[in-house]
C-alpha cells in the first residue's frame, strides 16, 4: 500500500466518522448507485461474479436504508415499499442479467438522493442563514 492510498483510506475514514446523519444517508445513496453502475458494467463484460457483487452490495445498501427509516414519520411508511420495490427489481435484474431493471433502479436511487441533497441543502440555509448557506 502506498503513502498516497493510506492517506485517502484515512481521509475517506474520517469522513465516514464525522459525517452527520444526513450526510451519511447521502453517502449511502451515492454508494449504491456507484455499485449499480458497476453492475451494469459488469453485465456488457459478461462478468457474473462482479456483477452479483455490485448487485448484492447494492442491495445490502437498500437494506440500510430501509433499516433506518423511522416509521412513526409518514413519508417512511411510504418510502418503505418503494425500497421493497427495488431490492425485489435488483434481485430480477440478477437472476436475468438485465440492465434495464438495474437503470429503473438507478432512477430512483438517483431521485432519491436528489431529494436529500436538497433536503439538506435547505436545512442548512436554514441553519446557517441564508447569507452563508453550505454547499451540499
Amino acid at each position: 500500500m502506498t503513502a498516497q492510498t493510506s492517506a485517502y483510506n484515512a481521509y475517506k475514514q474520517n469522513s465516514v466518522t464525522t459525517a452527520s446523519p444526513g450526510e451519511l444517508t447521502l453517502m449511502l445513496y451515492n454508494g449504491c448507485l456507484k455499485f449499480l453502475n458497476k453492475a451494469k458494467t459488469a453485465i456488457h463484460e459478461k462478468n457474473v461474479q462482479e456483477k452479483n457483487t455490485n448487485l448484492l452490495k447494492s442491495q445490502a445498501i437498500i437494506a440500510e436504508l430501509m433499516s433506518t427509516l423511522n416509521m412513526d414519520i409518514e413519508i417512511s411508511k411510504q418510502m418503505l415499499p418503494l425500497y421493497e420495490y427495488m431490492n425485489h427489481r435488483l434481485v430480477e435484474a440478477n437472476i436475468q442479467n438485465d440492465v434495464t431493471l438495474i437503470e429503473e433502479v438507478e432512477g430512483l436511487v438517483t431521485e432519491f438522493r436528489d431529494t436529500w441533497k436538497e433536503v439538506l441543502r435547505i436545512n442548512r440555509q436554514q441553519q446557517y442563514g441564508s447569507g452563508n448557506e453550505a454547499h451540499v
